[in-house]
């Protein structure tokens, strides 16, 4: 896979108040900018395009990042508005900057060890999704993977999303524009035995609170 999107509009509320002068993805861990480990993890993993979705404080983004060539890639920006579009609006706008091939997206505030080398370039279905042991905050999980599958229910093992997977455009062909979330396309393509997944046990980090980021820093020292 040559194509990434990584998501990067949230209003980020809840970092408040390092989020009113600063997007949350441009907020530093260990050094650098929680948006930039991604970006060196998808030019090492081969990827050379990426998109990224951007609305609050959108234009510190090309500012900060700029054409992307500091890391070999080439960097394209799909602004939502003023009001984010959510994970399914958004993946939905940036669309025709991302082609019709299947492309991995990533959320800018995680962090994890993950090798984007190893998603599928061609998943079975209409996406791959990378799950997670649930964390203390979700322990409930998120789906259930049996045999490579996703659920919403039924035997095998209920993880979380780690915000980590790969898509094809397929996925939301027919879809109206507008602001809408991707967990009830997800629960479409689990319907339809088409959304996959697989098990990843090492370091992950969801970046959503100041506590949290500063636990990030902490770890990445």
């Amino acid at each position: 896979m040559r194509h990434a999107l990584i998501f990067a509009a949230g209003l980020g509320e809840r970092m408040r108040p390092l989020t009113d002068q600063t997007p949350k993805p441009l907020l530093p861990a260990g050094g650098k900018p929680l948006i930039v480990w991604h970006l060196e993890k998808l030019a090492a993993a081969g990827v050379n395009y990426v998109v990224i979705n951007t609305s609050h404080l959108a234009e510190q983004f090309p500012d900060t990042l700029g054409d992307g060539s500091r890391w070999g890639l080439r960097i394209r920006y799909a602004y939502e508005g003023p009001t984010p579009l959510e994970t399914g609006g958004g993946m939905l706008n940036a669309l025709p900057l991302l082609g019709p091939e299947p492309f991995i997206a990533v959320s800018a505030d995680i962090h994890s060890d993950y090798d984007y080398a190893q998603l599928p370039a061609q998943p079975a279905g209409l996406a791959h999704l990378v799950m997670v042991p649930n964390p203390p905050w979700h322990a409930a999980g998120d789906f259930v993977l049996h045999q490579g599958a996703l659920h919403e229910d039924g035997p095998g093992e209920r993880l979380t999303f780690g915000n980590i997977g790969v898509y094809r455009p397929e996925l939301l062909h027919g879809h109206p524009p507008g602001r809408f979330k991707l967990l009830p396309v997800y629960q479409q393509a689990m319907r339809l035995n088409q959304l996959g997944g697989e098990r990843y046990d090492g370091p992950w980090h969801n970046v959503g609170t100041p506590q949290q980021l500063d636990a990030l820093d902490r770890a990445l020292a």
